[in-house]
């Protein structure tokens, strides 16, 4: 199989480009910096997977949220738009999406068939899913995986943490309800490899035993065998973060039940042997 991977140079891309090549697949590098040169290497691939967007975890000026807005909305509608115009289109379409679609809560429980949020980053999601669904138009499958907090040995959210918590400087954010719907890397791979094998529809890639920040941090500590006694105020966090604070002070409790009735297996279903397996 050809694959055209947009976004192979970030943390997710790379993981999944190696494993495709592992598997004998051919990988076709892409960035949507270029939609017409991205769109160009899509010909004769067989599947793409679109894993561009701007980082969410900034603070969100306007500036920062028209980049969030337009590097998936508006670069997915010019990607789907260049699709239509080509001669050997791929069968497959593979679009990125993130949790924050179901909106903030920290009571909810929220799975593939639960509606969308009304807050920005929801909308935001909306509006990308509903312009990857347009290369259905195309007679393409299309798969859309709504990702959580990735955990892996060398990008992602561990990337940020170890450091501070080998510092002993970590602790729970706000007052630690908030729920963390976490995915080990492994696991965030399988999940690609499944949607581009069989897979269509909104798929959850988040572990099935989401976890409390107070847990998570408490996870991280054990598994670093540091302390974690210095916690991050919500006040600190809107200082820093402003209105994406949010995304760290809320959160949402997520399971991956259609993923999971696919038939996708979880290596690491429990937040402390992932953890385990990516700090040792």
């Amino acid at each position: 199989m050809r694959v055209t991977v947009i976004g192979a140079s970030g943390f997710i891309g790379r993981h999944l480009s190696a494993a495709l090549r592992g598997r004998g697949d051919e990988v076709v590098e892409a960035s949507l910096r270029n939609v017409d040169a991205a769109t160009h290497a899509c010909e004769g691939s067989d599947a793409i997977v679109q894993l561009a967007g701007a980082p969410v975890i900034t603070r969100w000026t306007a500036r920062a949220k028209d980049e969030m807005r337009r590097s998936r909305v508006d670069a997915t509608r010019a990607l789907v738009d260049g699709l239509s115009q080509l001669r050997a289109r791929p069968t497959v379409y593979v679009s990125a999406s993130a949790v924050g679609y179901y909106g903030a809560s920290e009571t909810a429980t929220f799975t593939e068939s639960s509606p969308p949020g009304d807050d920005f980053l929801a909308e935001a999601c909306v509006d990308w899913e509903r312009e990857a669904s347009r290369a259905g138009e195309l007679g393409m499958r299309v798969a859309r995986i709504r990702t959580g907090i990735v955990l892996g040995p060398d990008g992602g959210a561990l990337a940020r943490l170890v450091p501070i918590f080998r510092a002993g400087l970590g602790g729970i954010i706000g007052n630690g309800r908030q729920w963390s719907s976490w995915i080990h890397l492994d696991d965030i791979v399988g999940i690609y490899l499944l949607a581009i094998d069989r897979a269509e529809g909104a798929l959850n890639a988040t572990a099935p035993e989401p976890v409390r920040n107070v847990d998570l941090t408490w996870a991280f500590a054990s598994a670093l065998h540091r302390p974690a006694f210095l916690p991050a105020p919500a006040f600190a966090l809107r200082l820093i973060f402003g209105e994406g604070a949010s995304v760290l002070t809320t959160g949402q409790r997520v399971l991956p039940e259609r993923t999971m009735s696919l038939g996708y297996t979880f290596a690491y279903p429990q937040i402390g042997p992932a953890l385990a397996s990516l700090v040792s």
